[in-house]
């Protein structure tokens, strides 16, 4: 072969490989593919579950999917009320900047939504169910929403049904939330022993609260199968690459749970899983907060989490790169209609949490000890009062429900439970210094000024005997 032809075919090799490097590079790359998301929302569930220790339930469902993801041992809520809580979620922002104070209120219509983010990136985003509060789901532009009414027993299987017949290409951003265990529980405990099952602490033990926690329990097993239903078809229809994220909206409605800033009323159950990017099996104590599921999930979904919200990002601890959360917790409560007057805003550190009750005058008062014609609370709650006038303990737990002092201190790393006020102990003054101020300069950033609604109580059970009112849901 002669030279000059070798030379030539070098140089034709060269300029072709030249030719199709450049044209490569001037090809845009191909967008990467947005995971599907799919969040389940429980409402008014504690962390009663097995992954938390709790040997009374029957949730298996629950307990496979934190088998298959990571547990947040330390997730939080904003506000330990269904309608404030849901709004900080779906906005990223603390009530008092959405405008979702009180239960009952939505946020204010110029507050941007989550669904707006996550429509941005190229998302079709719906929602079956108790996502938001009930009726105020119109309000938050979901494409598509349906079975947002109290108690709807629909809304889980309406998501199964809708997701199995889609047939859009778009990546899809599903919120499906269960009303359980939201009262009323199931009249029949369904295969819980009353006598059998261990009771909260702070909780006055007698037959008809024994009778009410097992209804409880029976509700929460309820809520595991609806669970368990929806990951069937998340799997079959979208696959185990699906980031899915399990939680709920604060604790279980019971003394001392829901609308109180103690961590049986704001701390809640947390999953998440995402096959290939979230390692099984694993756990974290890394602080988080419901504000920061908005910028996570647009994380997750390949954008950029937004700035000007309160919610930060914890996407970096489920890939694992870092254990870190946040160094403080902040939580609010207001009041449900003139049932629940109670402003108290909290600060929680890693080993210290501090309540400040804005009006110690009033007396604390709930659905629980108010509505005492109800099939659940009703039923024990008199049952408490009536244990308290002849035994010390079961009146100290009724004393410090109805009574709060104006600020409360506990060291969580020896007292879990929230038992032992540290307040006025001098030797955690400057603890109490710190928090106070923390929690000061916290609610003036936030502009956390605003009246409260509602008409106080200042008498133990102003309604008690007396039928319910026609109940708004709660």
């Amino acid at each position: 072969m002669k030279p000059g032809y070798v030379l030539r075919s070098v140089i034709a090799a060269a300029s072709l490989m030249t030719i199709a490097q450049t044209s490569a590079k001037a090809q845009p790359a191909e967008a990467p593919a947005r995971p599907n998301l799919v969040v389940f929302l429980a409402d008014d569930l504690g962390n009663d579950l097995t992954p938390w220790g709790d040997r009374n339930v029957r949730a298996p469902n629950i307990a496979r999917l934190a088998q298959d993801g990571m547990v947040f041992d330390r997730a939080f809520v904003a506000s330990p009320a269904c309608a404030p809580s849901r709004a900080a979620l779906l906005t990223g922002l603390m009530p008092a900047r959405n405008g979702a104070e009180a239960n009952q209120k939505p946020p204010r219509a110029d507050v941007r939504k989550l669904p707006s983010y996550l429509q941005a990136l190229g998302y079709e985003v719906v929602a079956f169910g108790k996502v938001s509060h009930y009726k105020q789901t119109g309000m938050y532009g979901f494409d598509h929403f349906e079975h947002d009414t109290f108690h709807d027993p629909d809304g889980v299987a309406s998501a199964i049904g809708w997701l199995k017949a889609r047939k859009d290409k778009r990546p899809l951003a599903i919120f499906v939330g269960s009303n359980w265990p939201h009262v009323p529980w199931p009249e029949s405990a369904e295969g819980y022993d009353p006598a059998a099952i261990s009771l909260p602490p702070k909780t006055v033990d007698t037959p008809t609260t024994r009778d009410a926690r097992a209804r409880y329990y029976a509700a929460v097993s309820k809520l595991d199968k609806e669970v368990g239903n929806t990951l069937e078809a998340v799997d079959q229809v979208l696959g185990k690459d699906t980031f899915v994220l399990f939680s709920s909206d604060h604790g279980a409605q019971w003394p001392f749970g829901k609308w109180n800033l103690y961590d049986t009323g704001i701390r809640v159950p947390t999953i998440a899983r995402w096959g290939g990017h979230i390692r099984p099996g694993t756990r974290t104590d890394a602080m988080v907060s419901w504000i920061d599921i908005l910028p996570t999930l647009v994380d997750v979904a390949g954008g950029k989490a937004p700035a000007g919200i309160d919610g930060k990002t914890f996407a970096p601890v489920l890939r694992g790169e870092t254990d870190k959360g946040r160094s403080e917790i902040y939580t609010t409560h207001n009041n449900d209609g003139s049932i629940n007057v109670y402003p108290m805003r909290s600060v929680r550190t890693d080993r210290w949490k501090y309540i400040s009750n804005l009006h110690p005058e009033y007396v604390y008062t709930t659905h629980i000890d108010q509505w005492v014609k109800r099939v659940d609370s009703g039923k024990y709650f008199p049952s408490w009062r009536e244990a308290a006038k002849g035994d010390p303990a079961a009146k100290a737990i009724v004393d410090a429900y109805y009574r709060r002092p104006k600020e409360e201190l506990y060291d969580l790393s020896v007292d879990p439970d929230e038992k032992h006020n540290l307040a006025a102990d001098p030797r955690h003054a400057d603890v109490l210094k710190s928090l106070r101020f923390r929690l000061a300069a916290w609610r003036a950033e936030q502009h956390d000024d605003h009246p409260v609604e509602g008409k106080p109580h200042f008498e133990e059970g102003s309604l008690y005997g007396e039928p319910d009112p026609d109940p708004k849901p709660q």
